[in-house]
């Protein structure tokens, strides 16, 4: 439970309320801070469980779930900041919810649950990587520019991944669910 990987997923999920804390004091900065921190403990938790051999089912557990909150907690933050338009919180919210769904249906029958692939991973990382861009966009010249600019380059392309990876989830989750017997094919 304690290793260096799942220690490094327990300060990501630690980090969330201080994120939404300092943002809602207006601390930008330290903010922006602390997302960055996260997104490098997001990126070298897996690297460093790989390196050490040290890949748990904490871990695999933890690290999707802290993504799935940072990505709240960010969605929140930007939404109310009116960077991010509502129907577009909703279209990533009801993504990830429907996903939970399935897995909630696929425990429940006893079957694998849903394994994030590259494109999902990807999809993740260019929205954690988009969003504290998009929150560096608030602030004034240059530096505003470059953080709208790359900001909603990674979002659009971390969205556009984002949900076609939800729908391949989903459309795998549902044959699981509707076929369980199914003799699975792997490449």
């Amino acid at each position: 439970m304690f290793t260096i990987p799942n220690l490094l997923s327990m300060l990501r999920g630690a980090l969330i309320p201080v994120f939404l804390i300092l943002a809602g004091d207006g601390r930008d900065a330290l903010a922006l801070l602390v997302l960055a921190i996260a997104s490098l403990t997001d990126y070298f938790d897996g690297k460093v469980a790989r390196w050490l051999h040290q890949e748990s089912a904490l871990g695999a557990i933890l690290d999707p779930l802290f993504d799935r909150f940072y990505i709240a907690a960010s969605l929140y933050v930007l939404w109310d900041r009116q960077i991010f338009p509502t129907w577009l919180v909703l279209v990533l919210i009801i993504r990830d919810a429907l996903l939970l769904l399935v897995n909630l249906q696929l425990k429940r029958k006893k079957l694998p649950l849903l394994v994030v692939n590259y494109i999902g991973k990807a999809a993740t990382f260019n929205l954690l990587y988009a969003f504290p861009l998009l929150f560096l966009s608030q602030s004034e010249g240059w530096l505003g520019t470059l953080g709208y600019l790359f900001g909603w380059a990674f979002s659009v392309w971390g969205i556009a991944l984002y949900l076609i990876t939800g729908i391949w989830y989903f459309l795998s989750g549902w044959k699981s669910i509707r076929f369980p017997n199914a003799l699975i094919v792997k490449d």
